[in-house]
């Protein structure tokens, strides 16, 4: 893999994080719940279930998932079984609005918000067979006629490492407008727009 392949797979996964999807909803809708260390352990939890799919990728399991079509659809279908599971609660939760004070900084570590938004994060993403395609489909025509297992993981860690920085980054600007977003009507039509867009989401992933 030349530096010239390497730098237009770059400027790609650039333009592909930036792109909301699950992932980005998911991240939002923990960061508003639990504050700064559950949206940045929600964000983990996807870079850790893109390495693992990356990794499977490199080692050919990944190929063997989708060639398995009964053992993939599976996998599509808990994605969206998922993912509209995560729309009902902030449905839900934008009808009641009840809604707590901003954690401090003592219940934004507690280790069991911590362990859920990690949960969401690697759930949300290794149940989206969209990735798993990609790392795939995508990532090796970046590599040339023979691309090696190395290489192909190199562009796998990139991805997910561009991803974690904007994730963080995503957290980062939201906490730090947490005293707007805290407001009882703000949080209500976050919740309304985080369920609708996991639910857009869902119903995508199921006619795709």
């Amino acid at each position: 893999m030349s530096w010239s392949s390497y730098f237009s797979f770059l400027t790609f996964a650039v333009v592909l994080v930036l792109v909301p999807g699950p992932d980005f909803a998911v991240v939002t809708k923990n960061t508003f719940a639990g504050g700064r260390r559950r949206g940045v352990w929600t964000s983990i939890g996807v870079t850790s279930s893109n390495l693992v799919q990356g990794a499977a990728a490199a080692a050919g399991v990944g190929a063997l998932i989708v060639r398995a079509q009964p053992l993939f659809e599976a996998i599509r279908w808990a994605g969206l079984c998922y993912l509209l599971v995560l729309a009902m609660q902030s449905f839900r939760s934008a009808v009641a609005g009840d809604y707590a004070e901003p954690a401090g900084k003592g219940a934004s570590g507690c280790r069991g918000l911590v362990i859920a938004g990690w949960r969401q994060g690697f759930l949300s993403n290794i149940t989206n067979p969209k990735v798993l395609v990609f790392y795939l489909a995508v990532l090796p025509q970046f590599l040339g006629a023979h691309p090696t297992l190395i290489a192909l993981f190199a562009l796998a860690l990139t991805h997910a490492v561009l991803s974690l920085l904007y994730l963080v980054l995503l957290v980062g600007g939201m906490h730090r407008a947490r005293e707007v977003f805290s407001r009882r009507r703000v949080r209500r039509g976050l919740d309304v727009a985080t369920g609708a867009a996991l639910l857009g989401f869902g119903v995508k992933l199921a006619i795709d």
